[in-house]
């Protein structure tokens, strides 16, 4: 048995209000693929940062190569062979591959950065990650994928026998996520450990030698690569069964709620989108990346102006040309960016729940009535059990899951008519994901028209009354529920016709 590279031990760390984790304690080895697993708020980023030195634990111990250590800075863990690959990738756009590489850490000539020899190095450090593009490129020019495994090539010249990855599929596409696998494979045959954080459960029974799962801060079990199999994780995961994830109820679709008349978006002027919702219905929107799907939410909501081609809300013509237009129209949007667009994260809970309700909360003089927005607040959270320590907590603060309950519950007090979701379960766990399904099928029972937009097949399969997949900016088709599988909806997202059946 070969010895532990890296041992934590009885870790605690307690923040204001919340106890993040309780002697929790995981074990790797080298040359192994370790996937740590959990809910999110199950303390996998606590414990990750403390490993990073982005923050010190309160007690317990942590040992490389069976001595013990203190990891207080970023430093420190480079000098241990320890570097975190943020899902939020740390590149600088406007320098060069090589640049980013060396950060820092320079190589000199007579007192003179050499940027022979960073050419040189990079050259072969990007070998190691199978990425072909020339140290002079800038990073901006690169895709996502490739920005990626720049990062893992960062990683590896400063000598990182231990690669900590933070959901890094989340923004790749098939493609550059079966890139990233070959490197995982690679780097593991290589002897370097691999810490592999996911929400994606088919990609930890892929990669994954063992898994450690965390729930509530805690320890929950750990398995071996035979004993990997999504039943296993998820009642780890979440401490329950979840044998009817897509525990989805028949629903009469009533009149239609929204309807799509010849839209052209301005991302894909040379198509015409037609398309119907009726109250009540959860339509799914499939397809590859850069299909259009985003594009058109956006249009709907008033984010970008459509082209031509006419918008109706229960029968009547609406033309937003801006948010505040399409919310007054009864239309609601959960965007895809939660950070960047759904949520003010040094803002409280309270403020980010109650904000779309301003107008309704104010009294007669405008002044906001704070009685009535913390009443709001209140019943938001107890309804979506969002995890916080109070009203008052600054959202940037929670979980990447209770953040997206925000984002969604920030629109119930408003009674949209229409409720579109680009990717509503990006970066959820699956405890939350369940939570999120529920809510939307309460939604669709109470005649709301919902639309997402979702790169999980799963989840399109299990979630959607019917779907149309797009491709380059057109609808290629429509699927019914039992028309609905994963060969019928790549048929048509890769452009395909729909197979007709006699």
């Amino acid at each position: 048995m070969k010895c532990p590279l890296l041992e934590v031990h009885s870790v605690t760390k307690r923040f204001p209000g919340v106890m993040a984790l309780r002697r929790v304690s995981l074990t790797l080895y080298p040359g192994e693929v370790l996937a740590v697993v959990g809910e999110n708020g199950a303390g996998k980023s606590t414990l990750m940062k403390i490993l990073a030195g982005v923050q010190e634990p309160d007690s317990g111990t942590i040992r490389v190569d069976g001595e013990p250590v203190r990891i207080g800075s970023c430093r420190a863990a480079t000098a241990l062979g320890i570097s975190l690959i943020h899902q939020e990738l740390n590149l600088a756009g406007n320098l060069d591959v090589g640049a980013n590489i060396f950060l820092g850490r320079e190589p000199r000539r007579m007192g003179w950065i050499s940027k022979k020899k960073i050419h040189d190095q990079s050259k072969s450090v990007l070998k190691r990650v199978g990425l072909d593009v020339c140290p002079g490129t800038l990073v901006d020019t690169l895709s996502i994928g490739q920005q990626q495994r720049v990062e893992i090539a960062k990683a590896l010249s400063a000598n990182a026998r231990v690669l900590i990855m933070d959901e890094p599929t989340s923004s790749l596409s098939s493609g550059e996520t079966d890139a990233l696998f070959k490197v995982v494979k690679d780097l593991r045959g290589k002897g370097v450990s691999i810490v592999y954080i996911s929400h994606r459960l088919g990609e930890v029974k892929e990669l994954a030698d063992r898994v450690t799962v965390l729930r509530d801060g805690q320890n929950a079990g750990d398995l071996a690569r035979d004993e990997i199999n999504h039943d296993s994780l998820v009642r780890l995961m979440v401490g329950r069964e979840l044998s009817q994830f897509f525990a989805r109820s028949k629903q009469t679709p009533g009149l239609p709620t929204l309807e799509v008349r010849n839209l052209i978006t301005p991302a894909h002027p040379g198509h015409a989108l037609n398309f119907c919702i009726r109250a009540g219905e959860i339509v799914g929107m499939a397809g590859l990346v850069g299909a259009g799907r985003t594009e058109l939410l956006r249009v709907l909501f008033g984010m970008d102006r459509a082209l031509s081609g006419s918008i109706l809300v229960d029968g009547k013509p609406v033309s937003p040309r801006n948010p505040m237009e399409a919310i007054s129209a009864g239309i609601a949007l959960v965007p895809e960016d939660r950070k960047q667009q759904g949520l003010i994260l040094e803002m409280a809970v309270r403020e980010n729940l109650t904000l779309p309700g301003l107008e309704k909360n104010k009294r007669a003089a405008g002044v906001l009535n704070r009685a009535w927005e913390l009443l709001d607040a209140k019943q938001l959270i107890a309804q979506l059990r969002i995890k916080t320590p109070n009203c008052e907590q600054a959202a940037q603060y929670l979980s990447g899951g209770n953040q997206q309950k925000i984002v969604v519950g920030k629109w119930l007090a408003m009674n949209p008519r229409v409720f579109l979701l680009d990717e509503p379960t990006r970066g959820v766990d699956i405890g939350a994901r369940q939570e999120i399904y529920k809510l939307m099928e309460s939604l669709a029972a109470k005649g709301i028209a919902i639309l997402f937009a979702s790169s999980d097949m799963e989840e399109v399969l299990g979630m959607s009354d019917r779907a149309f997949v797009m491709h380059e900016g057109r609808i290629t088709g429509e699927l019914t529920h039992d028309e609905l599988s994963e060969e019928a909806v790549m048929r048509l997202a890769t452009g395909g016709h729909k197979l007709v059946l006699n």
